[in-house]
C-alpha cells in the first residue's frame, strides 16, 4: 500500500514549499550561497533572560516528568496578565487559556476538536496553509474568503453563508495577515463579531503577529476587545515571533470557554503539553522585560526598510507591509506567466535568492511571491544586487524560459 492511498494524506495536495526547498538544496549541495527569505523562521536569538530561566529548570527531578496537557499553571497566568496588558482583555487563566504546541498545533487540534465530516469552514485565501488543510485532515470543506479587512470581505462573507450547503460552522482570520502583512481595525473585528453572532459561526483569529508591527501609534488589536466576542471567538498566539522562539513550539489559544474545554480535550488524549522547563522558561519570557520586543521589531523595521529600498533599486516594487516579518510581493510583469513556484524556483537558480512562492498559500497567491527579511540587512542588499544582476540578464535569456514553462503550466 503506497501513502497516496490513505484517505487523509490524499486531502492534502503535495506541500509547494518542498519543491522549492529541493532546488535550494541541490543548488547548496553544489557549494551555491543560498539567500533564503523563503520561510518565516526568525534568525534572532532567544532572549538570555529567557535562556538562563530554560538552563536553570533542566534535570531537576520534577520538570522531566510528563507535564500538563493545557500547560502549566503559571504559564497560563502568564498569559492572561499579558493579555490584560496588552490589549486590556481580562482571561480566566484556568478556563480561557490553553498553551499549545505552538499556534499551528493548537489550530489543527481545534478543528478536530469543532469538525465533523462536510462541515463548511470559510477560510482566507491566500493563507497559511494550516488556516484551511488543519480542517481538511478533519474532514471539513474550505470555502474560499478574500484576505482582505474591508467591505468585500463582508460581501464574500454575505455569499458564502447564502450559498455553501450545509451552513458553515467557523471562520478562520489572520491579521497582522500572514502572508500578505495586511492589518485589520477593531471596527473591522466589531463587524465580525456581529456578523459571526447573526449567522451562528464560530471565529478563530490566528494573532501570531501581534507584536511585530511598524505603525508605533496602532499596534493591532485582538478580536477579544470587542465586547461579545467571548461568546464566538477563540485566539491563538505565538512565543514564536515575538521572543524569537520558533522551535521551543508554545503558542496559546484564549477565549471561548466552550472551545478552549474543547481544545483541552483534544489535546489530554494527544500530548502531554510541552516540556516544563521551556513552559517554565515561556513564562519568564511573557513576564520579563519587553526590551526585547522592542529591540525585535527595532531589527524587522530596519531589514524591511533595506528591502524596499534595495530592491526598488533593483528594479522590482516592494509593497511596504505595516507589520509581520514579511513582504507580499506580486511578481514583476515578465515573469506572471511563469507562476509563482516557476518563478520562484528560478530565482533560486538564476539570483541565489530564495522566497515563497505565492501559490502555496492558495490558488489567489499565485501572482506573488512572500519575501521574509529573516536575513541580515547585508544579506538583504545582497539579494538584491543578484537580482538585479539576474533581472538586467533575463531580457536576453527569457524568451527561452518562458514559452516552455509557460506552455507547461
Amino acid at each position: 500500500m503506497t501513502h497516496s492511498q490513505f484517505h487523509r494524506i490524499r486531502r492534502l495536495p503535495p506541500y509547494v514549499f518542498e519543491q522549492v526547498n529541493k532546488v535550494k538544496a541541490a543548488a547548496r549541495a553544489k557549494g551555491v550561497d543560498i539567500i533564503d527569505l523563503g520561510m518565516g523562521n526568525p534568525d534572532l536569538p532567544a532572549p538570555d533572560h529567557v535562556i538562563e530561566k530554560l538552563k536553570e529548570t533542566i534535570g531537576k527531578p520534577r520538570t522531566d516528568r510528563y507535564s500538563a496537557s493545557k500547560g502549566i499553571p503559571g504559564l497560563r497566568r502568564a498569559q492572561a496578565a499579558y493579555y490584560e496588558r496588552r490589549f486590556g482583555v481580562k482571561l480566566d487563566p484556568d478556563t480561557q487559556v490553553i498553551a499549545t504546541l505552538g499556534s499551528k498545533e493548537g489550530f489543527a487540534n481545534m478543528a478536530q476538536a469543532i469538525t465533523a465530516p462536510g462541515d463548511v469552514v470559510l477560510c482566507p485565501n491566500p493563507s497559511y496553509p494550516i488556516h484551511a488543510f488543519g480542517f481538511l485532515m478533519a474532514g471539513g470543506v474550505i470555502r474560499s474568503v478574500p484576505a482582505t479587512a474591508d467591505e468585500e470581505y463582508f460581501r464574500a462573507m454575505e455569499r458564502a453563508m447564502q450559498h455553501s450547503i450545509p451552513k458553515p460552522i467557523a471562520v478562520v482570520t489572520c491579521y497582522p495577515s500572514n502572508p500578505t502583512a495586511q492589518v485589520a481595525d477593531l471596527d473591522f473585528y466589531a463587524e465580525l463579531v456581529r456578523f459571526a453572532k447573526k449567522h451562528d459561526l464560530i471565529v478563530l483569529s490566528d494573532l501570531a503577529y501581534a507584536e511585530v508591527y511598524f505603525d508605533d501609534d496602532n499596534p493591532p488589536p485582538s478580536i477579544l476587545q470587542v465586547p461579545g466576542a467571548f461568546d464566538v471567538a477563540v485566539e491563538f498566539t505565538s512565543m514564536s515571533k515575538t521572543f524569537s522562539m520558533a522551535g521551543w513550539r508554545i503558542g496559546f489559544a484564549v477565549g471561548n470557554e466552550r472551545l478552549c474545554a474543547a481544545l483541552a480535550r483534544v489535546k489530554s488524549y494527544l500530548d502531554y503539553g510541552a516540556y516544563t522547563p521551556v513552559q517554565v522558561a515561556a513564562t519568564a519570557a511573557l513576564n520579563g522585560p519587553e526590551v526585547c520586543i522592542h529591540e525585535m521589531r527595532g531589527t524587522y523595521r530596519k531589514r524591511r526598510d533595506a528591502l524596499i529600498e534595495s530592491f526598488g533599486k533593483a528594479g522590482w516594487d516592494i509593497p511596504a507591509p505595516q507589520a509581520s516579518m514579511f513582504a507580499w510581493v506580486p511578481i514583476p510583469d515578465q515573469f506572471k506567466p511563469l507562476g509563482s513556484l516557476e518563478f520562484a524556483k528560478l530565482l533560486v537558480e538564476k539570483a541565489e535568492v530564495a522566497v515563497a512562492p505565492g501559490i502555496g498559500f492558495g490558488e489567489h497567491g499565485d501572482d506573488y511571491v512572500r519575501i521574509a527579511v529573516v536575513e541580515n540587512e547585508q544579506r538583504i542588499r545582497q539579494a538584491a544586487r543578484n537580482v538585479k544582476r539576474f533581472f538586467d540578464g533575463a531580457a536576453t535569456t527569457l524568451h527561452n524560459v518562458i514559452p516552455i514553462t509557460a506552455a507547461g503550466r
